[in-house]
């Protein structure tokens, strides 16, 4: 699926659309229509945590969203081996409205509860003590 950006990725700013595609249950692929951008591996974080922030008005008006709108919500995952080394960016969640196909990527407070590279080890052993 093929979204426009209503904001630009940090440090991407010249990128204006992004193609989804699915992998799994878990994890999703985002990369450029042109193949000489970069790709993100993106994780959906509700596996690992409860995860919840408020998507800012202006960002809501751009977007189109209102109660009914269909969102997907993915973290960009870094990949390492074992997967345990891996570090997910908890603190830029990425917002796709699957409706009008257009996304975003909200920055949250640093100073919060999230963090830009939290291991997944963490929420790996938290799930196996529950």
């Amino acid at each position: 699926m093929l979204f426009d950006l209503k904001t630009p990725l940090l440090g991407f700013e010249s990128i204006r659309q992004m193609e989804l595609q699915k992998i799994d249950d878990i994890f999703m692929r985002l990369k450029t229509p042109d193949a000489d951008q970069p790709s993100f591996t993106l994780i959906n974080p509700f596996v690992l945590r409860d995860y919840s922030f408020e998507i800012p008005t202006a960002l809501q008006k751009a977007m189109e969203i209102s109660d009914g709108s269909n969102l997907l919500i993915y973290n960009i995952i870094v990949i390492q081996t074992p997967i345990e080394n891996s570090v997910v960016n908890f603190i830029a969640p990425l917002v796709f409205n699957t409706d009008n196909h257009t996304m975003a990527q909200v920055i949250l407070d640093s100073s919060g509860e999230y963090g830009i590279a939290e291991p997944i080890a963490a929420f790996l052993k938290a799930k196996q003590d529950a």
